[in-house]
């Protein structure tokens, strides 16, 4: 897969977001670098869930960290494809979420997506 050693990866990765060093975080990043969640949905409620460019993702991620000071990521596995890999965790209330991140050459993220499953195990956004 390119450049990266994918276990190497989400291991920087999620110590990264466990120390909560946004630094870090963003290293695995271009400047360049788009991220679309439905969480930017609701922290920044002008846009459309997509944050463009490192210094806009470090002002959105550091207001996350405010929000969640207990923010931390349990890796459970993790999914490799053609520039791509895909991180399966659960966050600090229990919910599993899936981190999709498209590499370039270098190995660094140029786009990434936030999905998760709702309080009863749906897709998010599922209606019963």
């Amino acid at each position: 897969m390119g450049m990266i050693n994918a276990p190497e990866f989400v291991d920087r990765w999620a110590a990264a977001w466990n120390a909560h060093d946004l630094e870090a975080v963003l290293a695995h990043f271009t400047d360049d670098a788009e991220f679309a969640s439905p969480v930017a949905v609701q922290l920044l409620p002008d846009s459309d869930g997509v944050v463009r460019g490192k210094e806009a993702l470090r002002a959105y991620w550091a207001e996350g960290l405010r929000r969640i000071p207990d923010l931390r990521f349990e890796v459970l596995g993790y999914y490799v494809g053609v520039d791509m890999l895909v991180i399966n965790y659960r966050n600090q209330i229990g919910r599993l979420v899936n981190e999709v991140l498209i590499l370039g050459e270098d190995g660094l993220v140029t786009r990434g997506y936030g999905t998760y499953l709702d309080a009863d195990g749906n897709p998010a956004g599922a209606r019963p």
